[in-house]
């Protein structure tokens, strides 16, 4: 029978699944049909899909109902259809542990177990022996000896993975089939092959010198089965490990004579086993590397990178020498995942770095495309961020590199980190010819790179602004607008010779959504006013436009997405302003990520985003209903603040259906007279109109009734106040804010027993970034200086230079300025 479908249930997605509606005694009923003379093999296979259906989706049938539809079934033995049997067969496994009886097809099985149809014979005995007990085992016992050894290959295995099964019921028994099982493992066929020796193994182990016997047996006379190979591998290894062998015992040495196999599989499975050994030395672990050939060079780059990930310390100069003669002869994929090896080598050994970077280098002279070659520099500049003392090193051998780079936004990364890290090295000058180089020979945007980065010299080093400056007017007679535009502005700044103008426009950029501050100029532009514009209507970008792994600076690139997608925070910005009763608030400051006030199995689930503006927070709550015999109407959560927070408007979502999730707002007035006063708790009560329905339908009832149900607390701390933002030169931007709004305090913190969990505390607490890779504490250290740089809501920059002590606990100096006094006030008594 087919269903139609018209068009508003194809739309729907209900036709998906013809089965998806079914219901057992409708099923059971049709099941009838299979008494009736002449059988319908079609409408009968069509039931037996049914039914099958049912049972895997866990429908329960009754010992009764599954007893009959099963004797029912048995009719069906009566017709010649090939597929209508295999289907029999099916039905007969899965119904046979809820029927009665089930033996009574045994003669019919029998029959096609030992018939001359192949198809038939090897699902008969799966199925055979799925209802066979002790008691009738023995019965079969012949039937199954004769054809574990079948010259069917399906035959045999079919049999053999049957015997598997059954050693649990009747061990004894199935121990007697050894010798045909010896005989099936000597199959020319791979799958009968490797199911003989399953069977071989789990009949003898529990007895180590059988076990062991076996596995010479095999070793000697060959397998032709790869499955069968892996098989071996992982019982040796299992010997091995009960045995504590090493890499003189011969089974080891069979592993490692995998290492040479022709099938990738097994090969895999060897190096797998022996990079798992435990307690394994290097020496043990070399084959897993030498016992590679070009033929299987993603496994060799798995084993390699598995040694590189594994290895001590003291084995990194050894890796490093092996890795040499590897690398040149695997393809540029490979080379990223060894490259990624030891970027991770390095985190986890940073003394090692000198003997990782020459390494690198070496390889950023070969030959490869631009991933490849972006991963090394990824890598090198990771390794100059985490380790000081390699700076030096690393910059002249990524400058070496962009002599012949042929890839823009290499070339762009390298000129912005030398700009970054090149001005506070002992020999800053050295890095400048090879910066004009760039100016000279390369495309537009590497040559308004290299503006960028000559202007940082010139403004961090006096020695160096003169001959900065005779470069800087050469540049500005340049083909390219961009180049010459960057060019007069960095000269017109650097000829001012003030520091907290080299800090605003050359050191540290705006931190502004780009799209948020497109869309605020087109505003200011569609509204005239005498007023200019203000900055600080801008939102915050809520990430720092420049990557701090890599020092990538998007804005040196002039091949950037003609339009920037709208970061999380313009897309919340837009979705309030469409709200009418939070119209006038001005631009979003920072949206919180979601807080739960609920356990995330409970009937209700809520969580919360809090959205900070200049002077007010709109709280929002997505609610989820997960109870399918009620609607809830009216939604609103109920706040009750601990402090001088005012509740200004509720916006209830209209309706919350089950499982449509749904959102809630409350506005809130932040305290007005006392600026310092940033933290509060709410207590939260979610509040309803409840309309019970109907599950299936989802048809709610005429009358509802109120209700409520408690939420967990909702913390507003100092850092919902507060906006990161990346400073790449915390020295300039303390400068160029000045003294003028500093402050200084000493805090114990005595529950706080180690620099790295102080380290983290406070910038968890305070919600600010931290710069210059301060957040990371060197070891063996006891001292540490933690610089932080923010925005306050308002527009306000906060920074705060966070000096540790490590005696009994940690004592910690805190400085902090701001344009603003009462944000330095803020920040001194929230730490308090």
């Amino acid at each position: 029978m087919i269903k139609k479908f018209d068009k508003k249930d194809e739309e729907s997605g209900s036709g998906s699944n013809p089965f998806q509606h079914l219901e057992k005694s409708a099923v059971l009923q049709e099941a009838r049909i299979f008494n009736e003379t002449p059988i319908n093999p079609r409408r009968c296979l069509h039931i037996l899909t049914k039914i099958i259906y049912l049972l895997n989706q866990g429908e329960h049938f009754g010992t009764t109902e599954a007893t009959e539809a099963f004797f029912a079934m048995t009719r069906l033995f009566q017709s010649n259809d090939q597929t209508l049997r295999r289907m029999c067969y099916l039905t007969i496994k899965e119904m046979a542990n809820i029927s009665e009886d089930v033996i009574i097809v045994t003669s019919s099985l029998t029959k096609d177990m030992t018939g001359k149809e192949d198809v038939y014979r090897g699902p008969a005995i799966r199925a055979l022996c799925r209802i066979t007990d002790t008691t009738m085992l023995q019965a079969i016992e012949r039937y199954m000896k004769q054809a574990i050894v079948d010259k069917v290959p399906s035959v045999s295995s079919s049999a053999l993975v049957s015997s598997l099964h059954m050693v649990k019921m009747s061990f004894d028994v199935v121990k007697r089939w050894v010798n045909e099982a010896q005989e099936a493992a000597s199959s020319d066929n791979i799958m009968v092959q490797y199911h003989a020796l399953g069977l071989l193994y789990h009949l003898r182990k529990n007895d180590r010198l059988a076990v062991t016997k076996m596995l010479n047996k095999f070793t000697k006379s060959g397998l032709k089965s790869p499955f069968a190979y892996c098989m071996m591998i992982r019982i040796a290894s299992k010997l091995l490990e009960e045995t504590e062998g090493g890499h003189d015992s011969p089974l080891f040495d069979f592993i490692e004579s995998c290492l040479r196999n022709k099938h990738e599989m097994v090969v895999y499975e060897a190096a797998s086993a022996i990079v798992h050994m435990p307690n394994c030395t290097a020496r043990e672990l070399a084959p897993a590397v030498s016992g590679y050939t070009t033929s299987y060079k993603y496994i060799a780059t798995l084993a390699i990178t598995t040694l590189l990930k594994t290895g001590s310390e003291s084995s990194v100069d050894r890796l490093m020498k092996q890795i040499s003669s590897f690398v040149s002869e695997i393809s540029d994929e490979f080379k990223v995942v060894v490259v990624q090896a030891i970027s991770a080598l390095c985190q986890k050994y940073p003394r090692k770095h000198s003997v990782m970077m020459n390494f690198l280098s070496n390889m950023l002279r070969d030959d490869g495309g631009f991933e490849y070659k972006r991963a090394i520099v990824d890598c090198i500049i990771s390794i100059i961020e985490e380790n000081p003392e390699s700076k030096e090193t690393g910059l002249a051998h990524l400058c070496e590199f962009i002599e012949d780079c042929e890839h823009t936004v290499l070339a762009t990364k390298i000129l912005h980190l030398l700009g970054k890290e090149g001005p506070r090295t002992p020999t800053p000058s050295k890095y400048i010819r090879f910066i004009f180089n760039r100016v000279v020979l390369e495309s537009e945007a590497v040559r308004a790179a290299a503006v960028s980065a000559l202007a940082k010299f010139g403004a961090q080093n006096d020695d160096l602004l003169p001959s900065v400056l005779v470069l800087m007017k050469r540049c500005m007679m340049d083909s390219d607008d961009e180049v010459r535009d960057r060019a007069t502005f960095y000269m017109n700044v650097l000829q001012q010779k003030q520091k907290a103008l080299n800090a605003a426009y050359i050191f540290n950029g705006l931190s502004v959504s780009v799209p948020g501050l497109e869309k605020s100029l087109h505003q200011y532009t569609l509204e005239p006013s005498e007023k200019p514009f203000d900055m600080k209507t801008v939102p915050l970008a809520t990430a720092p436009i420049t990557e701090q792994k890599t020092g990538v600076n998007l804005s040196l690139s002039s091949k950037l997405p003609e339009k920037l997608a709208p970061s999380r925070q313009d897309i919340y910005q837009e979705q309030l302003a469409a709200i009418p009763e939070f119209k006038g608030l001005g631009p979003l400051f920072k949206s919180s990520e979601p807080v739960q006030l609920t356990e995330a199995e409970t009937e209700y689930v809520v969580r919360c985003i809090k959205h900070t503006f200049a002077n007010h927070m709109i709280f929002q709550f997505d609610c989820t209903n997960t109870l399918n015999d009620q609607l809830l109407q009216r939604v609103l959560v109920q706040m009750e603040p601990s402090e001088a927070y005012e509740v200004l408007n509720y916006v209830p979502a209209p309706s919350l259906p089950y499982s449509q999730p749904s959102s809630c707002y409350s506005l809130v007035r932040l305290p007005e007279d006392d600026p310092t006063a940033v933290s509060c708790t709410f207590s939260c009560t979610m509040k309803y109109l409840v309309r019970d329905c109907d599950p299936n339908t989802g048809e709610p009832d005429d009358d509802g009734y109120d209700d409520e149900y408690v939420l967990e607390d909702l913390e507003v701390t100092v850092a919902d106040h507060i906006q990161k933002v990346l400073k790449p030169n915390f020295g300039a931007a303390w400068d160029e804010i000045g003294d003028d709004n500093e402050k200084e305090e000493t805090f114990a913190l005595a529950t706080v027993r180690t620099l790295d969990e102080a380290v983290n505390n406070i910038i968890s607490f305070l919600g600010m970034q931290p710069c210059e890779r301060s957040d990371k504490v060197p070891e063996n250290k006891n001292s540490h200086v933690l610089f932080l740089a923010g925005v306050f809501r308002g527009g306000h920059d906060v920074l705060v230079r966070a000096r540790l002590a490590l005696a009994d606990g940690v004592t910690m100096q805190v400085t902090v300025r701001s344009t603003d006094e009462n944000v330095v006030d803020v920040i001194l008594a929230s730490v308090g």
